[in-house]
């Protein structure tokens, strides 16, 4: 590590909050599925942004298309139309199927918004406030007070609470533990389609399908979680797709912008006409000019690029690989996942691995203790995937 390099660590940790244990390099540039750290050195990257860069770094039509926002209008605050949100909205309800949208700045503001919805939908039915929600065990929704309230990992609420009260939890992929959970108070099941933090679980079909046939029972809303999942993760546009199951919300963030910060909730027409109006939410920055185009262009370069035909190619190629891998080393349980959003589950913590990855050249994060996730940009090929191999089995 450079001196140069090596001061910008030091000034980082007397200047920020410490909220993270970061790792010991300054990311400075990237190209393709590579970053750059300052001191010039390639790290392969298996985690873009954390499933962020979809589109992969330095793409060169993206850059265009903010620049020429910038110089047009950053932004205007929603008391105005701009056309980039007008348009960023079709786009979303045409690979989405919904039909209303809200735009915030982040995963966990759609989730904020989420609740709120459903509670205002459950409150225009009956006038009562002391509606439930029912969230899953293991699953990951955020930071804020709203979404760490449905957050199942009682490690990140306890320092926090009381949270939002009238949550309960059940567990993911057992329908008799969300049917255990229901009363006549149920307004809202929210679960993420597959959970990403929680160690890499998708939903199977018989959950996807029977909590939803709950829901049309009992005119409960079905909200799905598809932050990290979304945008052509699994190979479709949503996770959900997959099952031909709907929400009646869901949220969308990560790779919606590709690194512009920007998330949504979207509901179906039946929540849209029933639940928030004027002056029950807001945001200033949510929709603005510069991050709604960086949503067209971003859906845009997935049909271009072909995203989602380029994952459900690679991603069978990297389930290969992975299971290969599995067999080949004892610590190592099992693989799972969908899509390019794969998990290798260890026997052991996995934080030194990790480590090992990164000084040879690979950068990957862990979900949980022992479980390392893959979630590179959706623009690899085979060969990331074999060299991605190589250098983690040297690693082990």
């Amino acid at each position: 590590m450079s001196d140069k390099m090596k001061a910008y660590i030091d000034e980082a940790e007397s200047a920020l909050l410490h909220t993270y244990n970061r790792y010991q390099v300054v990311l400075d540039r990237g190209e393709g599925v590579y970053l750059y750290d300052m001191d010039g050195r390639e790290y392969l990257d298996f985690v873009s942004g954390i499933a962020v860069f979809a589109l992969g770094y330095n793409n060169q039509e993206y850059n265009d298309a903010l620049k020429a926002q910038i110089d047009k209008v950053i932004h205007t605050s929603n008391y105005y139309y701009n056309v980039p949100a007008i348009e960023a909205a079709k786009k979303l309800k045409e690979i989405s199927g919904m039909d209303r949208v809200f735009f915030t700045n982040s995963g966990a503001e759609a989730v904020e918004g989420a609740i709120k919805a459903a509670r205002k939908y459950a409150y225009n039915k009956d006038g009562s406030t002391d509606h439930e929600i029912i969230a899953m065990n293991h699953s990951f929704h955020g930071r804020t007070m709203g979404a760490l309230s449905v957050t199942g990992n009682p490690h990140y609420r306890e320092a926090f609470e009381p949270l939002i009260g009238n949550i309960k939890f059940a567990d993911m992929n057992d329908l008799e533990s969300v049917k255990a959970q229901i009363t006549d108070k149920t307004c809202a099941i929210m679960f993420e389609t597959v959970q990403g933090e929680g160690g890499i679980y998708p939903a199977t079909r018989e959950f996807m399908e029977g909590v939803r046939a709950i829901c049309d029972e009992k005119d409960i809303l079905l909200i799905l979680d598809e932050i990290q999942c979304g945008m052509g993760r699994t190979g479709y546009m949503y996770a959900w797709q997959k099952y031909g199951v709907k929400p009646d919300i869901m949220t969308t963030a990560k790779a919606l912008g590709c690194g512009v910060p920007v998330g949504a909730f979207l509901l179906n027409e039946k929540v849209g006409k029933a639940s928030l109006v004027a002056g029950d939410h807001g945001t200033t920055y949510g929709g603005n000019p510069l991050a709604c185009a960086a949503i067209c262009k971003v859906i845009e370069l997935f049909e271009k690029e072909h995203i989602l035909e380029n994952v459900q190619t690679v991603s069978v190629y990297l389930e290969e690989k992975l299971d290969c891998l599995a067999a080949e080393y004892d610590e190592i349980e099992t693989r799972r996942g969908a899509g390019l959003m794969q998990g290798l589950v260890f026997k052991k913590p996995v934080g030194e691995i990790i480590t090992r990855a990164l000084d040879a050249g690979l950068i990957l994060i862990n979900a949980g203790t022992n479980i390392i996730r893959f979630v590179p940009p959706l623009i690899i090929s085979k060969k990331d995937v074999d060299d991605m191999i190589d250098i983690l089995r040297k690693c082990l």
